[in-house]
């Protein structure tokens, strides 16, 4: 009983960090997506108002740049939360973080449009938008250190795709929401009311996943930390001081990426809508099934890494979607729901491989003592170079040029750029010790060898 009692525990423990890091990000992107998809179809009327009377085209890349504005402040999040989680703990900023989530969601399902109080309602919207942001910013690096930090060696690639799920399971649930109110709402009942359900709704996923995440226990590596107290007085300090060259490798990885993903969540199903005068629940349809595309591939990237190598895997992603990313505008403009939907599912072939071994990867690319900085900050800053302004830049090469095909050149270049990151980063980082701040520094300056050379 003494030898088998604490292995039992212990994989209790990793089923319950896993559950509370595929839950909490879940909830945090459908938060983060709902709005995506508010603004693909009814934030330009309602909250740019004027605008949108003048020129529909350019109050809706003004609704894609209030997408973006809240990546600008992920990186604030991203220094603030890993800065106190690498002093306090993973765990509370995972619970800190949700709830800023939750809290500034919900208030968009509150605020008055342009037409009750004017440019207040942009105002106030944008503000909602910058919680969001700052909160998101923190959110991703808690959990996939948790995931990480609790996995076996040799399994750490698919623990660290169990947050990294989070992302298509939540841009599953907003579009269902979506489906599900655009097919049983009149274009009127949605736009007066329906659109704010999704919003408020998220009070009771966001009670849902504070109390599985209160029953997670903190990542045994921070735990080791405070017992050895080892952890630096200023983590953040010593992050810039010491590891900028994994930092920028780090956002150039996620930013390829993070650009075609947020043409899944978002883009092609306005596109579609808009454009190509398909009806809006079609082009749902598409997205959901891109959505679950997307969820089997990073489940199936998290287990490849583990086999093939992190680095690898990152790699055949990569190359997939340059070679997608301008042929599949051709079966998008043929406006055949059938075709549509393949063309989306097939980028997913791309998107699971090279956003499944991330957390893995990451965490292996940084000390413990900076680690929570380290990821968070890279993938904040990836996400700004990748996601933030993606659809907008899409928007605005389509109205410039008139071709589809030529966000497919937008795509495959950003995913040219982050496929030369991934092959910077040395093989060495892979599978060692992660509590062992001595081999993260011989892996750091591996990484600083690497660059410099290239």
């Amino acid at each position: 009983m003494s030898t088998t009692t604490p292995r039992v525990r212990t994989r209790a423990e990793q089923r319950r960090v896993l559950a509370g890091t595929l839950v909490g990000t879940t909830i945090e992107w459908y938060d983060f997506f709902i709005y995506a998809q508010a603004a693909a179809f009814v934030l330009a009327p309602l909250f740019f108002e004027p605008l949108a009377a003048e020129s529909p085209g350019l109050a809706q890349i003004v609704s894609w740049a209030s997408v973006g504005i809240s990546f600008l402040f992920r990186p604030l999040g991203a220094i603030v939360a890993g800065h106190l989680g690498d002093k306090y703990g993973r765990k509370l900023m995972l619970v800190i973080t949700l709830m800023g989530m939750g809290v500034a969601t919900a208030a968009i399902g509150l605020l008055p449009t342009y037409a009750t109080i004017g440019v207040a309602a942009p105002i106030l919207l944008i503000l909602m938008r910058i919680l969001q942001g700052f909160s998101a910013g923190g959110e991703w690096g808690g959990a996939a250190l948790m995931s990480v930090e609790h996995a076996p060696t040799n399994k750490r690639s698919f623990f660290g795709s169990y947050p990294q799920i989070g992302v298509p399971l939540g841009m599953i649930l907003a579009t269902l929401f979506m489906f599900g109110l655009t097919s049983f709402l009149t274009e009127e009942q949605f736009l007066a009311w329906g659109w704010r359900v999704p919003f408020l709704s998220s009070v009771v996923l966001i009670l849902v996943g504070y109390l599985i995440r209160r029953a997670v226990a903190e990542s045994p590596v921070f735990t080791e930390m405070q017992e050895r107290r080892k952890e630096s007085s200023a983590p953040l300090g010593e992050l810039l001081r010491n590891h900028k060259r994994p930092v920028i490798l780090a956002a150039l990885i996620f930013a390829a990426n993070n650009a075609a993903g947020y043409l899944v969540i978002a883009f092609f199903a306005s596109y579609g809508a808009n454009v190509l005068g398909m009806p809006r629940s079609a082009t749902l349809v598409a997205s959901i099934i891109g959505g679950l595309g997307w969820l089997a591939f990073t489940m199936f990237g998290g287990w490849i890494g583990d086999k093939i190598g992190k680095r690898k895997t990152f790699i055949i992603g990569y190359a997939w979607i340059i070679v997608w990313a301008i042929p599949m505008w051709f079966l998008i403009d043929t406006a055949s729901l059938v075709w549509f939907t393949l063309a989306i599912f097939m980028l997913t072939v791309g998107l699971g491989p090279s956003y499944g071994p991330q957390s893995a990867l990451y965490a292996e690319m940084f000390p413990a003592a900076v680690r929570y900085s380290g990821v968070s900050i890279g993938y904040a800053f990836g996400s700004i170079i990748g996601g933030a302004f993606a659809p907008m830049i899409s928007e605005m090469i389509l109205n410039a040029t008139g071709q589809s095909w030529m966000i497919g050149v937008y795509i495959a270049a950003l995913a040219t750029v982050s496929l030369i990151a991934v092959i910077l980063v040395p093989k060495s980082v892979e599978g060692r010790d992660l509590s062992d701040d001595d081999a993260a520094l011989s892996a750091e300056q591996a990484t600083a060898a690497a660059v410099t050379k290239a």
